[in-house]
């Protein structure tokens, strides 16, 4: 698949500039295993990149111009690199127009460039196309300029990009597009940056994730009360417990003893969050030792959360899940993503995909009236130079 991806994206560059690219790269989208929600609660995430990629033909134009080709989109731009770099309001220029002005303000010397793209990343289905934007133009940049760039360092650059364009999004998206490993998933302390890479051997089953084509509107607004609700919890927690500094520090039973002084939409909050950094913990265990069962049932603990604890959850992101459970070829579902729409990530026994998928396609069409759309996907390498 990614194959004809190349082919048509560097023919298209020929065909536009009269010459054959001189950089080739792929930048990935990425998936959470699991992890939801942590990672502004000092938990870990358990990301990966995957086999849906964006693809980029890069050559020096030899003038302060870049000239950048959307071929999706049929659309382009062009960047003069003498200018002071301002938003647009042509939206996904932002996300190129962002990188150039952090690797300008880094202090990064480089010319002008042409470059064209395509990709098979689903948009607006929570793969994360935005940070392969970001990690794939710089990485293009940095080879076609030799710029030394450590990859931490790609992954910060992106992610100031989209906080620059008024996205104020989490390191996991931008560190898991250029980390990513093949049949790796990684381990992330989103506070420290530690990370550390777990099998991702999925034996019997195959992931496929279900994308309800809904977001609903609440998000962000939903978010943010999130957020707020859970430095709540903490500091009520830190003040009967002054050894907790954090949720990573905090036990079931410490929470559960103190219930009584918590608000009780509060306390649903932070039980979701300590449980969870739990069970990232558990999940990686459950990888090593390819115990995939195991790890499918702490995917439906995940979604039971995110539902009832966490209420980030809606009637269509329910039905597919509690309909998951009563089928025996998958083993565990649940909601990926910020929630409120998106997708679920599915653990699929081989062999029962097509009916599978059959089977939910027109369950959902009949109870929403919405099409759903399917995914297959495999874990993969991070942003490569082809």
């Amino acid at each position: 698949m990614n194959d004809i991806l190349i082919q048509n994206t560097t023919a298209f560059f020929e065909k536009s500039f009269g010459s054959a690219a001189q950089k080739v790269v792929l930048s990935p989208g990425r998936i959470n295993i699991i992890g939801e929600h942590i990672d502004y609660n000092d938990g870990y995430v358990l990301p990966a990149a995957i086999d849906k990629v964006i693809c980029f033909a890069f050559e020096k134009s030899n003038t302060k111009k870049s000239k950048i080709i959307a071929i999706d989109l049929n659309e382009e731009f062009e960047a003069d690199l003498t200018e002071e770099i301002k938003l647009s309001d042509v939206v996904w220029t932002n996300y190129i127009r962002g990188v150039i002005k952090q690797l300008q303000d880094n202090g990064f010397v480089f010319e002008g460039f042409n470059c064209v793209f395509s990709s098979n990343i689903p948009v607006g289905s929570g793969l994360s196309s935005s940070a392969a934007l970001e990690c794939g133009i710089i990485y293009g940049i940095a080879a076609l300029f030799d710029l030394k760039i450590e990859k931490i360092d790609i992954s910060l650059l992106g992610q100031k990009a989209e906080h620059w364009v008024g996205i104020n999004c989490g390191i996991m998206d931008q560190f898991s597009s250029v980390h990513g490993l093949e049949n790796k998933v990684i381990k992330l302390d989103c506070n420290t940056l530690d990370f550390e890479y777990h099998n991702a051997d999925f034996k019997d089953y195959s992931l496929i994730l279900f994308d309800s084509n809904v977001k609903h509107s609440l998000f962000t607004s939903e978010y943010n009360t999130r957020r707020i609700e859970c430095e709540q919890g903490l500091a009520i927690i830190k003040n009967n417990f002054p050894e907790v500094k954090s949720f990573r520090d905090c036990t079931e039973e410490q929470l559960l003893s103190i219930q009584d002084k918590i608000n009780p939409t509060v306390f649903k909050r932070v039980y979701y969050v300590v449980k969870e950094i739990n069970r990232v913990i558990k999940a990686c265990e459950a990888l090593d030792s390819g115990n995939i069962e195991l790890l499918g049932q702490l995917l439906f603990e995940t979604h039971y959360g995110l539902s009832q604890e966490y209420e980030v959850s809606c009637a269509e992101l329910d039905m597919l899940v509690d309909t998951a459970k009563s089928d025996d070829a998958i083993i565990g579902s649940r909601l990926m993503g910020g929630g409120f729409g998106g997708c679920t990530i599915n653990l699929i026994k081989k062999g029962h995909e097509n009916e599978v998928k059959s089977k939910f396609s027109n369950l959902y069409l009949d109870t929403f009236g919405i099409e759903l759309k399917f995914y297959d996907v495999k874990i993969s390498n991070g942003t490569t130079l082809l």
